[in-house]
């Protein structure tokens, strides 16, 4: 078992820094929240702190930010609104994984 979860993070860091390489340089700071924000999720699954339910939910909640991601870089460069409103999503979704794995509920 732990080996099996030493693979997926290996596997997934290695996504990560390929995915940071060809990232513009406005949105590696948004991809290294989102890296966070599913660490956290990651976490909270194998402590027990997130239920079934909740995971699910917070894993669409960064699906959505991750397409708003690709949507604001469609053409080519991620102006100054659209990085307001990704950190603001971000915001958002940072006090859901919050207020989740603390509201007393447990697998």
């Amino acid at each position: 078992m732990k080996r099996l979860t030493m693979i997926v993070m290996a596997v997934a860091i290695a996504v990560t820094v390929a995915g940071s390489a060809s990232a513009q340089p406005g949105t590696q700071r948004v991809e290294r929240r989102e890296w966070r924000q599913h660490q956290r999720i990651q976490r909270g699954v194998a402590s027990g702190q997130l239920t079934a339910r909740e995971t699910v939910r917070l894993r669409q909640g960064q699906r959505h930010i991750r397409r708003m991601e690709l949507r604001a870089r469609a053409d080519g460069r991620v102006g100054p609104r659209e990085r307001v409103r990704l950190h603001r999503a971000l915001d958002r979704q940072s006090a859901r994984i919050w207020r989740l794995k603390h509201n007393g509920r447990a697998i």
